[in-house]
C-alpha cells in the first residue's frame, strides 16, 4: 500500500469517527430529557452505523458512516405525578441515554480518532522522508 492509500484511508476513518463524536455528543446534551406531554416519547438516543466501501478512484477501501440509527431500548420511567407529562398513573417517559455508556463511547472514538490521526502523520513523516533521500 502506497503512502497516499494509507492517508485516504486514514482520512476517512476521521470524518467517521468524528460523525460518532458528533452524535454522542447530541445524546449527551440531551441525556435528561423527559416526554412533552402524556403518551409522548423522550429524546431516543443515537447510534452511528459504519460500513466500508471501495475508493474506486484511488484504489482503496474507505470507512464511512452509512447512518445514524435509534436506539430501540425501552424508554426510562421516573415517578413525578405533578409533571403536565405524565401519565395516569403518575409517570413520565425519560430517555434511554445513558451518561456512562456514551463516556464510553465517546473515549472509544477518540482513540480511534487519534489512531487515525498517529497513522496520517507516519504517512507524511514517511513521505518527507523519502522526498529528503531523494534529494
Amino acid at each position: 500500500m502506497d503512502l497516499e492509500k494509507a492517508m485516504i484511508a486514514s482520512a476517512s476513518g476521521l470524518r467517521a469517527q468524528s460523525v460518532r463524536m458528533r452524535v454522542i455528543s447530541e445524546n449527551i446534551a440531551n441525556q435528561n430529557s423527559i416526554a412533552s406531554e402524556p403518551g409522548a416519547d423522550p429524546y431516543r438516543r443515537k447510534i452511528v452505523t459504519f460500513q466500508t466501501e471501495m475508493d474506486r478512484v484511488n484504489g482503496v477501501e474507505i470507512v464511512k458512516a452509512s447512518g445514524v440509527d435509534f436506539d430501540q431500548k425501552e424508554f426510562g420511567k421516573q415517578y413525578d405525578p405533578g409533571n403536565p407529562a405524565a401519565d395516569g398513573a403518575g409517570y413520565i417517559k425519560t430517555s434511554n441515554v445513558n451518561g456512562l455508556i456514551e463516556m464510553m463511547d465517546m473515549r472509544q472514538a477518540e482513540r480511534t480518532y487519534q489512531s487515525n490521526l498517529n497513522a496520517m502523520e507516519a504517512s507524511r513523516r514517511m513521505a518527507t522522508m523519502t522526498l529528503d533521500l531523494l534529494r
